[in-house]
């Protein structure tokens, strides 16, 4: 029943249904009823666990209401007590018990919470490193990680046991049951509550982590003159992972400085130095004088801990050129430079008036874009492949044009499956898709469903074979896809500026339905692309076309490509390394 409420209203209705069950049991404890207690107070309960794994937003709307965990935990162990109390009529012996021990484990729980904070304060996460050796560090002990994680209200979840003994006393009318339940319930608290306890104890004299004065004395040491700095969250990551090879490549002393744990944990693989230090005031307190170049791919609020560094330059390198109003953020104009792919990028600024000076814009070309090949259609090894690569539904729920996905995306799929002669798709949409509409997650899911039934590989680590492909993970990375793709079906993005340097045909969507003409004055990205209306109904011709190699678009994609990337004489990785030694000169 919880999963077929959708939508805002959903999430409060799913809250409302888990309420009504706490309230039926507590007035069935009171009452003395049973099996209406059994029925509510297992569904109450199975309802908490269902929401804690499949509607993390319900559970976020009961805290901010004020009917949080610990509230309903408390009511659920009431209803527990009134229904003993009004099935059997205890002893006062019976009784004192009865009320005085869930109130135990309750003690033990907010004690081991505190206990366990205090430990946490001790052990303070002030800095993560890759790459980099801080030689033995000592640091006051921590709990393990099940105990640690239970400690608070959570470790009052042992009260789960009254339910079921409540009933059974109620049933058998005997307060064994319930005693023997709560006494198990405080048992197994005391159990965790212990080692909480013991781990405070342990840990007592112990001093501040040593872990920022050994990472500021390891940037003593390598003085870093080139930082790619990056506060974003972990489903952003991926914004980062493009600049990592080409600041690899730099063969500069360069440091990667992040600010989320979730973010340096889903970090790519790299050679470099990575460190990370969340809290505010520890980043500002390292020494970072030695940096001469801070590169940022992102705009993000965190990002002005960084910028009040004086004694460096501060560069927008961005995540990609695209035709979408997000490659011409007003934030741009905080930093000494911003720098773009070529001439499209420029203009793109200049047309915006954002308050970006064309003074601070260099063009460096797209330096990850290095191993991105150029070559005809099939190959004998190699089916004739389609990329469908939509963007994500963006920051504004209300633009149904965003993307290709919610109004195309079954279509452009249903197509390519079934074009004769046959065609093999790679599906890899944007890292963010679903995360802010229900409907573009609806239609991806709908999509995965249709390749998977097609015999495609629907958790594609590889792009060996000529199956289908669904490509949602971080490997195979999209530059690994564009060297299998001999077109590419895409939106106004990033994705197609970059597929530009294969000199291969391309699609861009048009859900909006501009006249052509328009659509390509007003997305200069597209003037070298076929164009896709809502019906798909060019599909078709297309794909022959392409496939035949017969391709009047060649010219245009020549032209293009110089425009928005740049020259290819010096390449953009020497442009890029011109331009940082510039900085750092």
């Amino acid at each position: 029943m919880f999963g077929k409420l959708m939508g805002p209203a959903g999430v409060a209705a799913r809250g409302a249904v888990l309420l009504l069950f706490y309230l039926i049991a507590l007035a069935a404890g009171a009452l003395g009823a049973v099996w209406v207690f059994a029925v509510s107070g297992i569904a109450a309960i199975a309802g908490e666990f269902a929401l804690a794994r499949w509607s993390a937003p319900t559970m976020t709307l009961l805290e901010k209401v004020g009917l949080g965990r610990g509230y309903r935990q408390l009511t659920r162990d009431l209803s527990a007590v009134l229904l003993v109390v009004s099935a059997i009529r205890p002893s006062s012996v019976e009784l004192t018990a009865i009320l005085l021990l869930p109130a135990v484990t309750w003690v033990i729980a907010v004690f081991a919470g505190a206990l366990n904070r205090m430990i946490d304060r001790r052990n303070p996460v002030s800095a993560l490193v890759r790459n980099i050796d801080l030689g033995p560090m000592r640091s006051a002990p921590r709990p393990p990680e099940w105990a640690a994680g239970v400690a608070g209200e959570r470790l009052a979840m042992c009260n789960l046991l009254l339910v079921p003994a409540a009933v059974l006393s109620a049933l058998w009318d005997d307060a064994a049951p319930v005693l023997a339940g709560a006494a198990a319930a405080v048992l197994a608290a005391a159990v965790a509550g212990g080692i909480v306890a013991l781990t405070w104890l342990r840990g007592r004299g112990t001093g501040k982590s040593p872990v920022l004065p050994a990472v500021q004395k390891w940037l003593d040491s390598y003085r870093p003159e080139v930082a790619l700095y990056f506060a974003g969250p972990a489903k952003d990551v991926y914004q980062a992972n493009m600049w990592l090879a080409p600041t690899e490549a730099l063969e500069r002393r360069a440091v990667v400085l992040m600010r989320s744990r979730e973010a340096f944990n889903e970090l790519a693989d790299t050679r470099l130095p990575v460190i990370c230090v969340p809290a505010g005031v520890d980043f500002m307190n390292l020494e970072l004088g030695s940096v001469r170049a801070a590169m940022y791919a992102a705009n993000v609020g965190a990002n002005i801990h960084m910028l009040r560094e004086p004694g460096m330059k501060h560069v927008f390198v961005g995540h990609g050129d695209s035709d979408k109003q997000a490659s011409v953020n007003p934030y741009s104009k905080v930093y000494d430079e911003v720098w773009v792919a070529g001439l499209a990028g420029r203009e793109r600024y200049a047309r915006a008036g954002v308050g970006v000076l064309d003074a601070d814009i260099v063009e460096i070309g797209r330096p990850q874009l290095a191993g991105v090949h150029t070559f005809g259609s099939e190959s004998p090894d190699r089916p004739f492949t389609v990329l469908y690569a939509p963007t994500w539904e963006g920051w504004l729920d209300d633009d149904p044009y965003h993307t290709s996905l919610v109004l195309m995306g079954e279509r452009i799929v249903r197509g390519l499956l079934a074009a004769r002669p046959s065609v093999r798709l790679i599906y890899k949409p944007h890292p963010l898709t679903g995360t802010r509409s229900k409907e573009a997650k609806a239609v991806h899911e709908r999509v995965v469903e249709l390749i998977g039934a097609a015999g495609g590989d629907v958790d594609a680590s590889t792009l060996d074979g000529p199956r289908h492909r669904v490509v949602t993970g971080r490997v195979p990375a999209l530059f690994d896809c564009f060297n299998q793709t001999d077109l590419l079906i895409s939106d106004i993005s990033s994705v197609v500026s970059d597929f530009v340097q294969s000199q291969r045909p391309y699609v861009v969507a048009n859900p909006s339905g501009l006249p052509e003409d328009d659509f390509r004055r007003n997305f200069p990205t597209s003037r070298g692309a076929y164009l896709l209306s809502r019906d798909c109904g060019e599909l078709e011709k297309i794909v022959a076309l392409t496939r035949a190699g017969d391709d009047p678009m060649t010219e245009a994609r020549r032209d293009l490509k110089v425009y928005l990337l740049g020259p290819d004489e010096p390449n953009s990785m020497e442009r890029f390394r011109q331009e940082i030694g510039r900085l750092c000169g």
